[in-house]
């Protein structure tokens, strides 16, 4: 029974794309439980790199180090999930920035550019500007342009269950994403409101081993419990969220095949922007020092998966008519 649901829920997901339910400008969730081959079927002819950048706030910048660094040393990604402050910069990444445009962008951002006061009781941010920042960066691009596949991962606030956005509007994907409960209003989406993806998963790598990633790259900006300051009420709120958020990101990141994580201590709201520079060399740093252990990881699976390409069985399967 649960696989006929499951066939009856994708079959009317794709007679709603082809007679225009989801139009161009909306984002359409997809469960978190659909294999890739559901989602999209990204062609390539070596093991396939998923680039996943975890939540943070203001220690986002650190991911703009990483990215510099693979890149210097010709690794890119084929796909990038994000979540929360991942989110912004995986957007921005994937619709073709270059790590100097990525650090130009950061380097003159200012709080005012996404911060949007309203009056409501369910945030002090509405989070409309995150979303015509993050559009008006990628030029307009949809997720399904973007020319390294992009997942947003976000969180159902009524049923606390994890979606995945991968078509559709993205700044509103990554409004979604990065909308921290009691501070930003809600992203609505059709009739469904959604909040920050790091309440459910902070560092969401089991989503690039469901879209079928061969190799995890995982950045995890995660504020450190040791570091937090806990003297006052609003360091012990802190606290307690640092500690379930670390909890939820260990239980992922182990599955990953590179765990990159930037040494960052210095306290940071989510608007702060003065320890910018700071937060993209300890990016750097960190994914230096793990460059070694990257390229062996990458040389095994090139291996494996030329083996597997020229296994006799593949052969035999691949006549099968």
């Amino acid at each position: 029974m649960r696989y006929y649901a499951m066939i009856l829920k994708i079959s009317v997901y794709c007679i709603a794309i082809f007679c225009g339910v989801f139009s161009h400008a909306n984002v359409m969730p997809v469960p978190a439980h659909l294999q890739q081959t559901q989602i999209s079927s990204i062609p390539v002819d070596h093991p396939k790199i998923a680039l996943v950048l975890g939540s943070g706030g203001a220690r986002g910048y650190a991911h703009i180090g990483v990215i510099k660094v693979l890149e210097d040393y010709g690794i890119k990604p084929d796909m990038i999930i994000g979540v929360s402050a991942g989110s912004i910069v995986g957007a921005l990444y994937a619709s073709g920035k270059s790590p100097a445009e990525l650090k130009n962008i950061a380097m003159n951002f200012k709080p005012s550019d996404v911060r949007d006061f309203t009056l409501s009781k369910q945030g002090f941010f509405d989070g409309q500007k995150i979303e015509d920042f993050i559009n008006k960066n990628i030029n307009q691009k949809t997720l399904e342009e973007m020319p390294i596949p992009l997942y947003v991962v976000a969180t159902e606030l009524q049923s606390g269950k994890q979606t995945i956005f991968y078509q559709g509007n993205t700044g509103q994907a990554v409004r979604a994403s990065t909308s921290i409960p009691s501070m930003f209003v809600p992203t609505k989406i059709g009739d469904t409101e959604y909040v920050d993806g790091g309440l459910v998963s902070p560092v969401p790598v089991e989503v690039a081993k469901k879209l079928g990633a061969d190799i995890i790259i995982a950045v995890d900006i995660l504020a450190r419990p040791e570091y937090t300051e806990t003297t006052n009420v609003w360091g012990l709120f802190n606290q307690n969220i640092n500690v379930m958020q670390n909890r939820l990101a260990a239980y992922e990141s182990q599955q990953a095949d590179i765990l990159i994580q930037p040494d960052i201590r210095e306290k940071q709201h989510v608007f702060s922007t003065k320890s910018r520079q700071q937060s993209i060399t300890a990016g750097e740093n960190s994914a230096r020092q793990k460059i070694n252990q990257i390229r062996a990881v990458i040389a095994q699976k090139q291996q494996s998966y030329i083996t597997r390409q020229s296994s006799p069985l593949n052969e035999m399967n691949g006549n099968i008519q």
